[in-house]
């Protein structure tokens, strides 16, 4: 009896905590896109998050997810997915898969999600989680994100109408550049190795316009067109 009394507790203290997430820290900012802002209330964050910082899922900054990652505080998760502009027949690549918070998210609101992560025990725990979620739409990639998705395995159309890099670059790594549609969108952390600015892109006849939302703190894009270890 005790035990239901105290997983009742435990949920009931999530959903207030969540509410207080969307009121405040989104609805009372910026964040305006109804469909984002319904995802932000479906996605369970507490899943995402080691058991030790549970408490603190809903609290609006970045926690740690062990190898020296972070899962990103909630408002810039839906900063960056509103920038995104993403529909329900997009094919978006995200650098950074970490805990996986992000990814699911997104596997939400677009047709199907490519994330790469460098770390294998952050992307098999991400795809746990995210295979108890039932989010299906989701293919995992270990490797080296700032060189791209592989050209074997791109999406049918052959390029990514959105790509969101959830770590910080010095800039937009050429591949990147490359794999994304003309007239998509990258939104990604952009600068030195402890502050950037958060960018949104437009790819435009191979040339990026940029626009930029602001400060940032990320942990680094570490790759052959990111920053070195």
């Amino acid at each position: 009896m005790i035990e239901v009394m105290d997983g009742r507790q435990s949920k009931d203290k999530f959903s207030s905590a969540k509410e207080r997430m969307l009121r405040w820290d989104l609805k009372g900012r910026d964040i305006t896109d109804s469909r984002v802002l319904a995802v932000m209330a479906e996605v369970p964050r507490e899943e995402f998050v080691p058991q030790s910082h549970r408490s603190q899922a809903y609290s609006d900054g970045p926690l740690p997810i062990g190898m020296d990652q972070t899962i990103s505080q909630p408002y810039i998760v839906a900063l960056m997915t509103q920038e995104l502009r993403v529909d329900p027949e997009c094919d978006v690549l995200e650098i950074g898969t970490g805990s996986g918070y992000q990814t699911a998210v997104l596997g939400k609101l677009v047709k199907k999600v490519y994330t790469i992560e460098r770390f294998s025990e952050l992307a098999d725990s991400a795809k746990a989680v995210l295979s108890k979620l039932g989010i299906s739409n989701v293919e995992f990639y270990v490797g080296d994100g700032s060189s791209g998705w592989s050209a074997s395995r791109l999406p049918p159309a052959g390029c990514f109408d959105r790509i969101i890099i959830t770590a910080g670059v010095p800039k937009i790594p050429e591949p990147l550049t490359e794999q994304l549609a003309d007239g998509g969108l990258i939104v990604a952390p952009v600068g030195g190795r402890s502050v950037q600015g958060l960018v949104v892109y437009e790819k435009k006849a191979d040339e990026l316009i940029s626009r930029a939302i602001c400060d940032v703190r990320f942990v680094r894009l570490i790759g052959k067109y990111g920053f070195e270890q």
